[in-house]
């Protein structure tokens, strides 16, 4: 199975596809898609559309899987994030795949085991997980590469669980979605 990992932004917006055999997974690409500060939005935007598009159209996933916008101190940012997520997923919709969408604690869980992992516990993860020989880089190619595993994981365990009758998979999912909002509720509070 091909997945593709999108860490969207508008200045980077980091891919990385991943193939998966049963429980091995490698990767098998990635990239940044940079924009100019100095360009338009809409530029900037359709520039990210359309790179995303290439990339689906070259490796041909199954699912594509999408880091949800963390609303920190900064709305400003935060807003222009969320644009950059949307121009990804009209690339999504236009070549019909499929995409789940993840939390940053939720990949965090997923492919470090803590939603509390900060960018170079999660950079090691995705760098052993895979078998690469070095540090995916930018960064913003490890957090891509980070939300296809977490979404291979959890498309792992769902179909598991189907086999199983479902509900296992189900108990699973909600009680990571739990921690997750639970360590995000914690560092919200300790903020």
């Amino acid at each position: 199975m091909v997945l593709i990992g999108i860490d969207p932004g508008l200045a980077n917006t980091g891919w990385g596809v991943i193939e998966t055999r049963g429980s091995v997974m490698r990767a098998r690409a990635y990239g940044c898609i940079h924009t100019e500060a100095d360009e338009t939005l809409n530029l900037r935007l359709g520039t990210i559309c359309s790179q995303i598009s290439e990339v689906i159209g070259r490796y041909g996933p199954t699912s594509v899987a999408i880091e949800d916008i963390y609303f920190g101190q900064n709305t400003r940012s935060a807003i222009l994030t969320a644009q950059a997520r949307g121009a990804a997923l009209v690339a999504c919709a236009q070549c019909g795949v499929d995409v789940g969408s993840y939390t940053p604690m939720q990949i965090k869980q997923a492919v470090v085991g803590t939603g509390a992992a900060d960018k170079r516990q999660v950079t090691y993860m995705v760098r052993n997980v895979l078998a690469l020989d070095h540090d995916p880089k930018p960064d913003h190619c490890a957090d891509a590469l980070a939300a296809a595993v977490c979404h291979a994981n959890l498309s792992r365990t769902f179909r598991v669980s189907a086999a199983h009758g479902g509900a296992a998979a189900r108990a699973l999912v909600a009680a990571r979605a739990s921690a997750a909002a639970s360590s995000e509720h914690d560092r919200r509070v300790g903020e």
